[in-house]
């Protein structure tokens, strides 16, 4: 099994250090450190990491930010690891779409299902949006199928049945999607009109 792969960010070089070896002895493997927001945002677009652990407060742009973008982009989960509980940042945290948050100092024990319950909320949103993608994708096939089923009724005479057996017939012949095959008769059809 591949080992999960992390890249972490905080300004202060001796806490990353102690973040990583205590990482490092959970099992994980780090890929990349930063020193501020903007760097983990480039590096994690670089790397593509299983997860981004980092602070809040780092110079140029902070974890909360830098988490909502790497949200935004669906590039990793982010936990935020940060000695800073007010709720005002929490309440950031959560609209920026951060899966975990840890409050420092925090015990080894702790570290280890927030991370997986991170990854693991993380993999359900990617499979949520697949799901969306795939939902839109199957209703815009359907609607143009039903465009170009009208269009074979009207022209050829046919019954709705017919005609989407024709499509249908021409899809499997050629090896082309249906929505490929309705999209090409209704591009047919206008350049005739």
């Amino acid at each position: 099994m591949a080992q999960t792969r992390l890249v972490i960010a905080d300004d202060e070089s001796l806490i990353r250090m102690n973040l990583k070896e205590t990482l490092v002895g959970l099992g994980y493997l780090v890929v990349g450190e930063a020193g501020d927001g903007v760097s983990a945002i480039n590096l994690a677009r670089e790397l593509r990491p299983d997860l981004v652990v980092m602070d809040i407060k780092m110079p140029r742009l902070d974890g909360i930010q830098a988490a909502e973008i790497l949200t935004q982009e669906r590039i990793a989960p982010v936990l935020l690891l940060t000695a800073y509980s007010d709720r005002e940042l929490v309440e950031r945290a959560k609209e920026a779409g951060v899966v975990a948050y840890l409050v420092k100092p925090f015990r080894e024990a702790d570290l280890l299902p927030a991370l997986e319950v991170a990854m693991a909320r993380f993999a359900e949103l990617r499979a949520m949006d697949k799901q969306i993608g795939d939902l839109k994708e199957a209703l815009e096939t359907r609607k143009v199928v039903e465009r170009a089923k009208g269009l074979l009724m009207e022209q050829q005479g046919l019954t709705e049945a017919e005609a989407f057996r024709k499509i249908q017939q021409l899809s499997m012949n050629t090896r082309k999607p249906m929505k490929e095959i309705a999209q090409a008769l209704l591009l047919a059809a206008q350049i005739e009109h």
